[in-house]
């Protein structure tokens, strides 16, 4: 979808944001005005869409419904929001609220009606499994079925007519009354498949671009997000590996699932997916990730990869929070307020990493491809029609260089940090990546590439070879040049043996392109080494010399 593809979104937890009672004391109150006050903040993080999460009313914690006509009176009234989504959407923003429509809470009307009339209360059908033959957990004279055995969310029985007409009739009324763009289905995992085919029948005939996004935690993706039920899914697989990646140092993780997912004949190359590094339940990133630098590259990922990014209120600062045994998920849905807004390091790249995703086609529809994989560093490309970039990733403590091959081209241009450009070679380049930091490269002819508004590049492009020059002293020596890539012929490493060149190959499980050279006398073995690493610079004494120097 259209205006999917061009979004990056903020997701709330109103209830927790707010700094709601935990408990529904019946008071009205009108918290979640305050979103107002925060989009400045959303404006100059590039966010165009929220997600919400439960803001109907609930007795508990919001996925506990009781009505699915009225806002949460901690939160607001129906008036209240309404008037909050159309300050939204007359600023860009578009609204997303969470559906929770897999099961309710014991205080939900209907329910309720069965609790005083028991068999004469004609809702009994609507609950999954209610009958009369025994007792429930909570000493009601009937048994139901709870959510994965939680019998405070009481499971509807989807398949009823009556409650599909309940819970349509009430999407139809927050897309006519607040002009919601979508919803994201709370468990979609486990919810009938034909309420979700009907349900996407209804939403899409009101409005085509109406977006339906399932929460999937674990599976097969395309069993729900396909053109019969839902337009997308939660990425759990790759947020796993992305904050599990730079943990453990080890960047093949998230390439193998990105490639797994993405790549040319990728099993989800066709689903836009929901990607995020952190929400309401999973523990904070800032307090996931090992290295509080690389919390920047772990965005950097999810902004940069196919699909559509989303940052958790607070982690764009790098707000901390973890589940306990006594407050179980509170920890993770903190009262946050436009004063606690920390102007850091992490959120200024955050802001950067919306800006330059909104400029690039390519980063919103392009394909994908791994270029470089190795433990610390990573490379990948997304290209759409003649547009091409390079993400260029490195999570260790100390700045790389490294090279690889290029669609062609004469320069790369970095419009992340809108100041430096290499030259390429014969289809090959070198660059150099700060440590824990990011190359975002712009593959030209020559020209410079359009940069984002918000990038202000106040001094002239410095080339990387100018930057990198050697000082005034030291400039007579030579810098002898790198070999062509693939070049046949004998080879000399800077340490001394000598190699014969046979032949580049790929790593067909992660597509990194691989030489494969052998060893000149000795025992004649054969050795494989990334192309980035064989082509490319070492120092030696000061001296920058190529790894491998052809020598016929």
């Amino acid at each position: 979808m259209y205006w999917v593809n061009e979004s990056v979104f903020y997701h709330i937890y109103p209830l927790g944001f707010c700094g709601a009672p935990r408990i529904n004391d019946g008071q009205q109150e009108y918290r979640l005005d305050k979103v107002v006050d925060f989009i400045p903040h959303l404006k100059e993080m590039n966010v165009n869409a929220i997600y919400f999460g439960p803001v109907f009313m609930s007795t508990t914690h919001g996925y506990d419904t009781n009505d699915y006509y009225h806002v949460d009176n901690r939160l607001g009234d129906n008036e209240s929001f309404a008037k909050i989504c159309q300050t939204l959407h007359e600023n860009g923003i578009r609204v997303v609220l969470d559906g929770v429509f897999n099961h309710v809470g014991r205080g939900f009307w209907a329910f309720k009606d069965i609790q005083e009339k028991k068999q004469g209360s004609p809702y009994c059908s609507w609950f999954q499994n209610l009958n009369f033959g025994g007792n429930s957990p909570w000493g009601d004279p009937f048994w139901y079925e709870g959510w994965e055995g939680n019998y405070d969310l009481v499971k509807l029985n989807l398949r009823h007519p009556d409650v599909k007409k309940h819970i349509f009739d009430a999407v139809a009324m927050w897309m006519d009354k607040f002009k919601i763009d979508g919803l994201r289905l709370d468990v979609a995992y486990c919810m009938d498949q034909d309420f979700l085919r009907e349900l996407k029948y209804f939403c899409k005939s009101k409005d085509p671009n109406f977006w339906l996004m399932g929460e999937i935690i674990h599976g097969d993706y395309a069993r729900l997000a396909n053109p019969d039920l839902l337009d997308s899914c939660t990425n759990y697989e790759c947020y796993k590996g992305i904050y599990s990646a730079h943990n453990d140092h080890n960047y093949y993780e998230i390439a193998h699932s990105l490639n797994r997912q993405f790549a040319n004949g990728g099993i989800y190359h066709n689903i836009y997916t929901y990607n995020f590094v952190d929400n309401h339940d999973v523990n904070r990133i800032g307090s996931t990730v090992r290295e509080f630098e690389n919390i920047k590259n772990c965005f950097s990922i999810a902004y940069f990869m196919p699909g559509v990014p989303s940052v958790y209120y607070g982690s764009e600062w790098g707000i901390q929070g973890q589940k306990n045994n006594v407050d179980h998920d509170y920890p993770l849905r903190p009262c946050v307020n436009v004063s606690d807004i920390v102007d850091n390091d992490l959120y200024r790249h955050v802001c950067r990493l919306g800006a330059v995703r909104r400029k690039y086609k390519s980063l919103k529809y392009g394909s994908f491809e791994n270029v470089v994989i190795r433990n610390e560093q990573l490379v990948f490309k997304r290209k759409f029609e003649d547009e091409t970039v390079y993400i260029a990733l490195n999570l260790s403590a100390s700045d790389f260089n490294l090279g690889f091959n290029t669609d062609g081209g004469s320069k790369l241009y970095d419009v992340y940090d809108g100041k430096t450009a290499y030259d390429v070679n014969g289809n090959y380049v070198n660059i150099h990546i700060p440590a824990h930091g990011i190359r975002v490269l712009v593959l030209t002819n020559g020209g410079e590439p359009e940069y984002p508004d918000e990038i202000e590049v106040s001094a002239p492009i410095q080339t990387a070879a100018a930057a990198e020059a050697p000082s005034q002293d030291a400039a007579a020596e030579e810098v002898k040049p790198l070999p062509e890539v693939g070049a046949p012929g004998k080879y000399r490493h800077f340490k001394g043996g000598e190699y014969e060149f046979i032949c580049l190959a790929k790593d067909s499980e992660t597509s990194e392109e691989l030489v494969i050279y052998k060893e000149i006398g000795g025992e004649g073995r054969i050795w494989s080494r990334p192309s980035a690493i064989f082509y490319q610079y070492v120092d030696v004494d000061g001296k920058k010399v190529p790894r491998f120097e052809k020598i016929d």
